[in-house]
């Protein structure tokens, strides 16, 4: 088996404009073991120190961390040193999973053969909008018969093909029918697309959020802190479990991709978020570094 361990930072600096004299935050920065994954050691800095701190899981499992801050404070640091083991995935023969109308009926009450924790990927989710505007767009990659994960690679390539990658185009709360409209965004609107489309067609699909490994041009150095977080999408088929597929890069994950946390959409997810009382206007500084070892 082949096999990967990386060494992952990934800092987060905000410097306040004025004073902040409360603060809540929840972190999901510490990865969750997989069968293919593990977390070999984690270390989590922060500065100030939190007046509490509570190290729980969520309601799908991955590891959560709350903070909070009840002194005056005019910057805020959060930093995960990681250290991970990352397997490659069983070969996998997408045209061995059943037809895909096939896996929508058997999703349907009161004949549903999946565990209620499925469901919880199958409905409407904060940023990802049920609208038969995504069923049309993704119905020429699901003829009748087509095999479930053959259908899922297809319309893969056609968010790949069809959208341009633009780091500007988008914001965390841009509607996503105005990302089918404009056809760019970023890895975070192509997951959450790929995530409408399925849903919108009875399919069970989820968020993952984590780390690619990203290579520097030939014969330049690799850059501390160019790295960013990442995000992909998982499908449930009933005889090969969940199978992950990322649309920005056409690929299915393997070793170069490292799973922090899975959820209905990225507002499950969010690496760090929280309620701040003051501070006035403040922008993130976001530093990340995925080295392998």
């Amino acid at each position: 088996m082949n096999q990967i361990r990386y060494r992952i930072q990934h800092d987060t600096h905000y410097r306040y404009e004025a004073p902040v004299s409360l603060s809540q935050q929840l972190l999901h920065l510490l990865p969750r073991d997989c069968a293919w994954q593990r977390c070999l050691s984690r270390q989590l800095a922060i500065l100030p120190q939190p007046t509490q701190r509570q190290d729980a899981w969520d309601a799908f499992g991955n590891p959560l961390t709350r903070l909070s801050f009840e002194r005056p404070h005019d910057e805020l640091y959060v930093g995960t040193e990681l250290e991970v083991e990352v397997d490659s995935r069983a070969g996998l023969r997408l045209a061995d999973s059943p037809p895909w109308e096939e896996v929508r009926d058997g999703l349907r009450y009161p004949a549903a053969r999946v565990s209620l924790d499925v469901h919880h990927f199958r409905f409407e989710s904060p940023a990802v909008p049920l609208d038969g505007i995504f069923a049309r767009f993704a119905e020429d990659c699901f003829p009748p018969g087509r095999p479930l994960l053959l259908g899922c690679r297809a319309l893969m390539e056609k968010i790949h093909r069809e959208f341009r990658f633009d780091a500007t185009a988008t914001q965390v709360a841009t509607p996503l029918r105005e990302v089918l409209e404009h056809r760019h965004g970023v890895c975070q609107d192509f997951a959450h697309l790929m995530l409408a489309c399925l849903r919108a067609l009875g399919l069970v699909a989820r968020y993952v959020s984590g780390y690619l490994l990203t290579r520097p041009p030939p014969g330049k150095p690799r850059l501390i802190g160019a790295d960013a977080s990442h995000a992909w999408i998982s499908v449930h088929c009933p005889l090969q479990g969940w199978v992950d597929f990322d649309p920005t890069n056409d690929v299915l994950p393997d070793l170069e991709h490292i799973t922090l946390a899975w959820g209905r959409d990225f507002t499950d997810v969010s690496p760090l978020r929280g309620v701040i009382l003051g501070g006035g206007h403040h922008d993130p500084l976001v530093e990340v570094t995925v080295t392998p070892l």
